[in-house]
């Protein structure tokens, strides 16, 4: 073999490792540094970059970051080292882009935007709520039995009409809540039978009935108990005190049978007193069991029902035992680590109380989603009462170093002493305060 032949294999070896080694190199700072980046004004943050070379970063605006101390060049790059983290501190509100490179800008490495925030303050929630999300219908729970001197017997049921269906007409007339659906059944049923149109599994159909003339009460009834289509116990996560806009859950309430969110045509949120806690153990999920206080007890309605919670806006709050009454920085996805936390939730009556917990893992800090959070319940008083995360937490906001950061979302059914939270940072952005995306 000729010594050009072997000259020219090296020289081809040496620019294939080159042309690997600057595609593979930039892939540090691209875990370190995402394409969008949130910090709030007069907040800092630093990352992680380790480069082996030189980099140079430049902005298209002067006035909105300082990074590593200084501001930062929007006419020429400015030399970052190598080997050294990268410190962004929010001056201004508004949103800059950002060049990495190498030699000048000879090589671009990285681009991205940084989006500075308006420090926002929340008062973190806790508190045990009733919902009474109205989809359009009422939901049939049970047959009521007449006697006509021979036998027992429901006239809905004869006609077909199935525990679990959803009514959502009568004769035409929509139906919205149980009052007006008690109301059209008595005035229509003096006019002979009854058109009901239902929702099951999805699909709508119409069932004819014939209303019944009870000796005792002198009324037609057609045999059946129904309710509002949605109602349980979940907890508030916050709310702004300037605005009075809150958010709760931290995930979407959705249809049993379809798996679709329930649709919403009025809803409410309402005072709701623990009474009692079936604990939870692996394989079998625990609940909280409440009482509905409504009336002047009535909290707020819900004008959206979404992947990340319920939104509204609060009438009143209420009278609360609370360890945080007054607002406290939103901490955004970015400033979430692994380490110790508390919790803040209702495990008996409506007295907030603090449990410790230990956020073991924080991913998907830039994508968003109600399980960006993993977290353990370590608390020995909480795991007593409840065996860990039960149905009704939901919502119960997560506090780290200060800052409201989370929420429970869901549990570990395997091991109710685990779950996974939803980052604050997105259900603030569904409550429509802040811009944060």
């Amino acid at each position: 073999m000729s010594n050009s032949y072997r000259k020219k294999n090296i020289l081809m070896l040496a620019a294939f490792f080159l042309i690997l080694f600057f595609i593979f190199l930039p892939l540090g700072i691209r875990v370190h540094l995402k394409d969008n980046i949130r910090i709030f004004e007069g907040q800092e943050h630093s990352y992680s970059l380790k480069f082996p070379l030189d980099l140079y970063i430049k902005a298209d605006r002067g006035d909105i970051l300082n990074i590593n101390g200084s501001p930062i060049s929007d006419e020429e790059f400015s030399l970052l080292g190598y080997h050294s983290d990268i410190s962004l501190r929010g001056v201004s509100r508004g949103n800059v882009n950002l060049e990495i490179s190498l030699f000048r800008g000879l090589i671009p490495i990285r681009q991205l935007t940084v989006s500075v925030l308006p420090e926002m303050k929340l008062v973190p929630g806790g508190h045990s709520i009733g919902i009474k999300l109205h989809e359009k219908g009422v939901l049939v729970v049970g047959y009521f039995y007449l006697n006509n001197g021979e036998r027992d017997f429901s006239p809905a049921e004869e006609a077909g009409i199935l525990i679990e269906d959803v009514i959502v007409e009568i004769n035409d007339l929509a139906i919205d809540n149980i009052d007006m659906a008690a109301d059209i059944i008595r005035r229509e049923s003096e006019k002979g039978d009854l058109k009901f149109t239902v929702k099951r599994k999805g699909e709508k159909r119409v069932i004819n009935v014939d209303p019944y003339l009870c000796s005792k009460t002198g009324e037609k009834r057609i045999g059946l108990y129904i309710r509002d289509t949605a109602a349980g116990v979940g907890t508030l996560t916050f709310y702004n005190p300037e605005n009075d806009c809150y958010g709760a859950l931290g995930h979407i309430i959705t249809d049993l049978d379809t798996n679709a969110a329930l649709e919403i045509n009025d809803g409410m949120i309402v005072r709701a007193d623990i009474v009692n806690i079936k604990t939870a153990r692996k394989g079998q999920p625990g609940e909280k069991a409440g009482i509905f206080r409504e009336g002047k007890d009535i909290l707020g309605n819900i004008r959206k029902n979404c992947e990340f919670g319920i939104y509204g806006k609060l009438h009143n709050v209420g009278e609360y035992v609370t360890p945080y009454p007054d607002p406290i920085p939103l901490g955004l996805a970015v400033q979430v680590q692994p380490g110790s936390a508390e919790l803040l939730t209702v495990v008996e009556g409506n007295k907030i109380q603090s449990f410790e917990i230990e956020i073991e893992r924080a991913v998907n800090k830039n994508t968003p989603g109600d399980k960006g959070i993993i977290l353990r319940i370590v608390d020995e008083e909480l795991l007593k009462l409840t065996g860990g995360i039960v149905q009704g937490m939901s919502g119960s906001p997560i506090i780290q170093n200060g800052c409201l950061v989370g929420a429970v979302t869901h549990v570990f059914v395997n091991d109710p002493t685990r779950g996974y939270g939803i980052y604050a940072e997105w259900m603030v952005k569904e409550a429509d305060i802040i811009p944060v995306s």
